[in-house]
């Protein structure tokens, strides 16, 4: 009896020793690795289909995605001197030879969008005007330096380019300017830097124009959230075909207020036409400074209504001063269309090919005049720096 209660006592001594290595070695042998469930739980079955929710811009969103692009700046600069190192008596025990502000580069970031399966990607002028480097990041997370192909300061648009091996996700442009005030529309781009993310709004206005922002506009308003970081970046419709390039937004607080401003796809597209074909974009010009002519204005010339654009100034030489214009004068026409105020002229004007011969519609005192101006070619502002 002895014998086999030693025998019993070795067994379960061995048995919880083995017990203990495996709990210590590899205690998952020990576990159950699919425990059973407490909860009943319903669960589609793996690779189901998903039915896209009622109301949803999923689809929208996921065709225009792949062609809107991150855009990385760079510039060289200077860090600040401290003041005391331009203080003469500070100098003058230091010495004149005081080392310089170290060079640093300053970084900017922006959105743009891919235009054509050849590399053209359009963006604000805004976002590249000062840069020396430019680099682009795909959405797959590709990323390649960016050549600039040509800017329009006075729409703040600009083309850029880029060289990659496999093909590039274009945008598909809409038809004309289709947009319509309460429209959906869905602003893609790069807020802050956080990432490509994509809001939704409404088309809150058309044909927005004299908001100071650039010389040509005629902006769509939306209140589809437009941050910093967004600008250059693609607004596209319900089905996301590209309606604007995200330009601009009114804030007090430099966030979304609900009051963004695009440029809508007509403009952007004859930007983007006359860059690639010639690296520039031209414009008619006569050399004329206009303004509103205001009622009091209008009375102070014996004028009964204030219908047209004043010649507040005539640039001399310039082919409205050859032509026999006047200040104090008032365009009421061009060729055959009417102008109705100072922006309505400029934007007249500026369509017209240079070297093409204009009648200007004069009113001079109680004299009508049809004086005939050969248009000039607008110059293109400076890069500022």
């Amino acid at each position: 009896m002895r014998r086999l209660w030693l025998i019993f006592a070795q067994a379960v001594t061995v048995s919880v020793a083995v017990l203990f290595v495996v709990n210590t070695l590899r205690p998952e042998w020990l576990r159950d690795t699919a425990p059973a469930s407490v909860v009943a739980i319903l669960e589609a079955p793996a690779g189901a289909e998903r039915t896209p929710a009622a109301g949803s811009y999923a689809a929208a969103a996921q065709r225009s995605m792949p062609a809107v692009v991150h855009v990385f700046t760079s510039k060289k600069g200077r860090s600040q001197r401290h003041p005391l190192l331009d203080d003469p008596l500070f100098r003058h025990f230091f010495g004149e030879r005081l080392p310089n502000a170290p060079e640093q580069r300053e970084s900017g970031l922006g959105s743009g969008v891919i235009v054509s399966p050849e590399g053209y990607v359009l963006t604000n002028n805004h976002v590249i005007e000062t840069a020396d480097a430019i680099e682009i990041a795909l959405n797959d997370g590709r990323q390649f330096p960016a050549r600039l192909v040509g800017r329009d300061p006075e729409t703040d648009l600009a083309v850029l380019h880029i060289e990659a091996d496999a093909g590039l996700p274009a945008i598909t442009f809409s038809a004309g300017d289709s947009l319509t005030v309460g429209d959906v529309v869905l602003a893609i781009g790069n807020p802050f830097g956080v990432g490509q993310t994509v809001t939704m709004g409404i088309v809150s206005a058309l044909g927005r124009k004299q908001l100071g922002i650039n010389t040509f506009e005629n902006y769509i308003q939306t209140d589809a959230a437009i941050n910093p970081g967004n600008s250059g970046g693609a607004l596209v419709d319900s089905t996301g075909h590209l309606v604007g390039i995200n330009t601009a937004i009114y804030s007090r607080s430099g966030g979304s207020l609900g009051i963004g401003f695009a440029i809508p796809v007509s403009i952007a597209r004859n930007v983007l036409e006359q860059i690639v074909a010639t690296g520039e974009v031209t414009r008619g010009w006569v050399g004329v400074e206009i303004q509103d002519l205001t009622p009091e204005l209008a009375e102070s010339f014996g004028y009964r209504d204030v219908e047209g654009a004043l010649i507040a100034g005539v640039l001399r030489g310039s082919p409205a001063d050859r032509a026999g214009i006047r200040p104090g004068d008032v365009l009421v026409g061009l060729d055959d269309k009417a102008v109705r105020d100072p922006k309505s002229m400029l934007d007249m004007v500026a369509a017209l090919p240079p070297g093409q011969r204009a009648v200007f519609h004069i009113r001079r005192g109680t004299q009508k005049l049809e004086l005939a101006v050969e248009v000039g070619r607008r110059p293109t502002p400076p890069a500022s720096r």
